[in-house]
């Protein structure tokens, strides 16, 4: 079986329990494998990064295989702008945020309810030059644990979304980005958009964020904020401290 979301904003829990940690969250026109379901919860698999989780059984629409198979073949239209709506031809509307998909609107199978947008979209196409514009439309975003959207992100959550908005498919958590793309010897070979992952104590990498130029970075912590980076990691503009340890930088091609 598979699914849709058709709401603004689901939240992906890690347990099927409303009480279970985020740990994402589907965007309006997200699509999934439905993988296991009980009376109140519906374990799926998102089809862009293969994330796992739980959804609440109302909170989506059941598809077929055929739509699912249209929806993974189809280009990526996503919203542009920080919020827009979507309306019914009876003229009600549904707000979704910075990055939700608009794909499944082509099809009249699954877009039963007649949806029409009039927003800006944008396709999909890979474009670098454009990630740091990107990412500033996120800025002072209030971090969210499993976060995606300019109301609470994370940092995995806003270097995918910023990403995917510019045509490029990076799996959900830092520690999986991490696996992605090609390691830099320093930091002076950095360009605008390449990506900074931070480790801890233990040697796991728990943190991301976006170079800019003159060794800048936009990351997400407390919120979408810009800070120096050195050799030592992420240096705090308002504490004067260092908050990450830098592990390596990474260009995704």
């Amino acid at each position: 079986m598979f699914g849709i979301c058709n709401l603004s904003i689901v939240p992906i829990r890690f347990e099927p329990s409303d009480r279970s940690e985020q740990v994402s969250q589907l965007l309006f026109g997200e699509h999934f494998t439905i993988l296991e379901q009980d009376k109140k919860w519906t374990k799926i698999e998102v089809a862009f990064d293969n994330y796992i989780g739980w959804i609440d059984n109302k909170q989506y629409l059941i598809i077929n295989e055929e739509q699912f198979n249209f929806l993974n073949n189809s280009p990526i239209i996503l919203n542009s702008d920080l919020i827009e709506y979507i309306s019914t031809p009876n003229n009600i509307l549904t707000p979704i945020p910075l990055g939700a998909s608009l794909s499944f609107l082509e099809n009249e199978q699954i877009n039963t309810l007649n949806y029409t947008f009039d927003g800006i979209k944008v396709c999909g196409q890979k474009d670098k030059a454009n990630l740091i514009k990107t990412a500033f439309m996120y800025l002072n975003t209030p971090y969210l644990w499993g976060g995606k959207t300019p109301f609470g992100i994370d940092c995995s959550g806003f270097t995918q979304m910023v990403y995917k908005i510019n045509g490029y498919n990076l799996l959900r958590d830092a520690s999986e980005q991490a696996m992605q793309g090609e390691a830099l010897s320093f930091i002076e070979e950095s360009e605008p958009g390449d990506l900074a992952f931070f480790d801890n104590e233990e040697g796991n990498i728990t943190h991301v964020g976006i170079m800019m130029n003159d060794n800048y970075i936009i990351h997400a912590s407390g919120k979408v904020r810009i800070d120096r980076l050195d050799h030592l990691g992420i240096y705090n503009v308002d504490t004067g401290r260092h908050t990450h340890k830098l592990r390596v930088i990474k260009k995704i091609i």
